[in-house]
């Protein structure tokens, strides 16, 4: 491969990576919108973003983080 080649593939995989960002920031700014909406409807914004991470998570893993939560909740009294 050519240096001018690979200068070119090199700024094009850079282009692509600038694009995917600015679309990601774009995304990023109407999932902020939609939790400002929720937040003006009453929810509580706080529990919303538990619950997107929780429902993200494999069921095995969300149940092991869970009972880890309990057994450190015990051991603190917070029960």
């Amino acid at each position: 491969m050519s240096d001018n080649v690979a200068a070119d593939q090199l700024r094009l995989f850079i282009e692509r990576i600038e694009r995917l960002e600015e679309e990601k920031k774009g995304i990023a700014d109407d999932i902020k919108d939609v939790y400002n909406e929720a937040k003006s409807n009453g929810y509580d914004v706080k529990t919303m973003r538990t619950i997107v991470r929780l429902r993200r998570m494999e069921a095995h893993h969300r149940a092991e983080a869970e009972a880890l939560l309990e057994t450190y909740k015990a051991a603190l009294g917070l029960e």
